[in-house]
C-alpha cells in the first residue's frame, strides 16, 4: 500500500483553553518567507513525508500539505504549555512549572518520527523551563536529515507584541493571523534569542541556516 495522505491531531493532556476566550482577528497579512522557501526546497521531490506542525491547528496547513501527498500531525504546544494546571510550587516556595508532567502528557508521538517540523516562533513564547526539553524532544523525533523551520524575534517588541498564527499560502508565502485573548495577544513574548543562543539551542542538530527578514524576525532552517 502506497503512502496515504491523512491528518491526525495529537492532543496534549492539559485542559484546552475555552474557545470563546481566544479570538483570531479574521484578517490575514501576507508575508514572504525565505525560510519557508528553503523548507519546501528540502522537501521537493519527496512524497509521503511525515510533517509535524507545532502551532495552532490550521485547516489551510492541513489542506496544503496533505494535497501534496504528505501526512500532517499537529500539536498546539503553546496552549498546553500555558495550562494553569501545570503551575506548581517549587522546593524554594516559588511558583514554577511542572516540566515532568508536561513532557509526560504532551508531545507523545507513539513511536512516530518526522521528516519535517514547522516550529514557527514557539520557542519565543514557551515558558523558560520548557524551552530546552521541547527542543530536545523535537530532535529525538526527527529523522536524520529532517528539516525544521523556526522563527525568532530579533528585538524585544514588548509583551504586547502581536501573536500570530501561521497559515501556508505558497512555497514561500505565509498568511499571518493575529490571535488575541482578553484584549491582548493570546501569548506574550517571553524572550529574544540571539544567534549564539539559537546555535546552542540546536547544538544537537547537524546544521543551521539563517535568514533575516525585514520585520525583525530571524528565520532559521535546521537540519537534523
Amino acid at each position: 500500500m502506497g503512502p496515504v495522505s491523512f491528518f491526525q491531531k495529537l492532543f496534549g493532556g492539559g485542559a484546552q483553553k475555552p474557545p470563546e476566550t481566544v479570538q483570531p482577528s479574521g484578517a490575514r497579512i501576507n508575508r514572504r518567507s525565505s525560510g519557508l522557501k528553503e523548507f519546501f526546497r528540502n522537501l521537493e521531490g519527496q512524497e509521503g513525508l511525515s510533517v509535524l506542525d507545532l502551532g495552532a491547528t490550521s485547516a489551510t496547513n492541513i489542506a496544503w500539505l496533505t494535497s501534496r501527498g504528505h501526512a500532517l500531525y499537529t500539536e498546539d504546544v503553546l496552549t498546553s504549555a500555558w495550562d494553569s494546571a501545570l503551575q506548581i510550587t517549587g522546593e524554594d516556595g516559588k511558583p514554577t512549572l511542572d516540566v515532568v508532567r508536561f513532557m509526560a502528557e504532551n508531545m507523545r508521538f507513539q513511536g512516530r518520527s518526522f521528516d519535517a517540523v514547522l516550529c514557527w516562533d514557539v520557542a519565543d513564547y514557551l515558558p523558560e523551563a520548557l524551552v530546552k526539553p521541547v527542543v530536545e524532544k523535537m530532535c529525538s523525533v526527527m529523522k536524520p536529515g529532517g528539516t525544521l523551520l523556526a522563527f525568532f524575534h530579533t528585538r524585544d517588541a514588548g509583551p504586547d507584541a502581536p501573536y500570530y498564527r501561521y497559515h501556508l499560502a505558497g512555497n514561500e508565502m505565509l498568511q499571518l493571523q493575529a490571535t488575541t485573548k482578553g484584549g491582548g495577544p493570546q501569548f506574550r513574548l517571553q524572550r529574544v534569542f540571539n544567534n549564539r543562543h539559537i546555535e546552542n539551542l540546536f547544538r544537537e542538530f547537524a546544521s543551521l541556516k539563517f535568514f533575516l527578514a525585514r520585520d525583525n524576525v530571524r528565520e532559521v532552517i535546521v537540519v537534523r
